[in-house]
């Protein structure tokens, strides 16, 4: 598959949310969608527990990588690292808006140093023949996005970027905590559409706002190159990837109750490996969302499976919820 193609639907890089026992679970749904990391922080990596922070199942693949940070010479350390557990992609954050990431100079502040992002992306590349790419939002506070944009592309582009994904809202890093802005900075998607006319070399897809296949689907019609979706495919993963690989041609669409089951053999193993099992089920409380059962699925899962001891029979109880309402 090339690089590009597997692009064509990816979900967020999402604190807290998207470990690698959520992305087990997103793959049940989808081969072809490429997952990403939550953001890591070079600093982590280089001087953190690695394998704790970078170890991820070989079932996830295509996956990619996430780092966030803004010392060139840490981030290439932190690439190099890396390298060892061949991730499919790097992927630099220049978008988080979360206080901790001015302080510390990554994120979404870097959309105001794009020859700094460029140096960047040179030192990641040169440490890794994975794709470094690069997720940023359209500008930050009082920018004018209409002239920050093709500026803050053309310059990574010249580092050696070809593959950018955009959040199109800015980022307000004064006067609104990362809640905030996720969902009250406007959208602007014809922004980045006339950024894809404007660089028909790069690829670009668009992420921020979009909750359904359909509205991928269009975005892929009006000729971006992938989309990125975040909360909807969390919150409602079977209405965003069951049927994902549609928008590669391929008919994979199980049932939800059969990704419920197929999660079962990882589970055992992390239970056995001294897990605990809600670690895993609270990414799946949204998976039969919209469909009879899920309010019995959702209470068991919440309630019964961060008991201590709690295992396989909790899922069976749940599932059981589901099959009693479609009976």
């Amino acid at each position: 598959m090339t690089h590009n193609q597997s692009h064509r639907l990816s979900v967020a890089p999402m604190m807290d949310w998207t470990d690698r026992h959520c992305r087990v679970f997103h793959r049940q749904m989808t081969r072809r969608a490429m997952l990403y990391t939550e953001m890591v922080t070079a600093p982590a990596i280089v001087h953190g527990p690695k394998p704790r922070l970078l170890d991820y199942s070989p079932v996830e693949h295509p996956v990619a990588l996430q780092l966030g940070g803004s010392d060139p010479r840490e981030l290439a350390e932190a690439t190099r690292i890396a390298n060892a557990w061949a991730y499919d992609e790097i992927n630099l954050n220049c978008g988080c808006p979360s206080d901790r990431v001015q302080s510390g100079c990554f994120g979404a502040v870097l959309m105001e140093r794009p020859q700094l992002v460029a140096d960047c992306v040179r030192a990641m590349q040169g440490e890794t023949d994975s794709p470094v790419t690069v997720k940023c939002r359209i500008g930050v506070d009082d920018q004018d996005p209409e002239t920050v944009l093709p500026r803050f592309i053309e310059t990574i582009a010249g580092a050696g970027v070809r593959h950018i994904i955009i959040h199109a809202r800015k980022a307000w890093l004064q006067g609104l905590s990362p809640k905030e802005n996720r969902e009250i900075p406007p959208l602007d998607h014809d922004l980045v559409l006339r950024m894809k006319a404007r660089f028909p070399d790069l690829t670009i897809c668009i992420n921020g706002g979009i909750t359904s296949l359909a509205q991928a689907r269009a975005f892929l019609d009006a000729g971006l190159d992938g989309v990125m979706i975040g909360r909807a495919a969390y919150h409602d993963p079977a209405s965003v990837l069951i049927g994902a690989d549609a928008l590669w041609d391929e008919d994979f669409a199980p049932d939800p109750v059969d990704v419920a089951n197929a999660m079962r053999p990882y589970i055992a193993d992390h239970l056995a490996a001294g897990g605990r099992l809600h670690q895993i089920t609270r990414h799946m409380l949204g998976l039969f969302t919209g469909r009879p059962g899920a309010r019995g699925w959702r209470r068991v899962l919440s309630e019964q499976a961060s008991r201590e001891g709690a295992g396989l029979e909790v899922l069976e109880a749940a599932l059981a919820e589901v099959q009693a309402r479609a009976a």
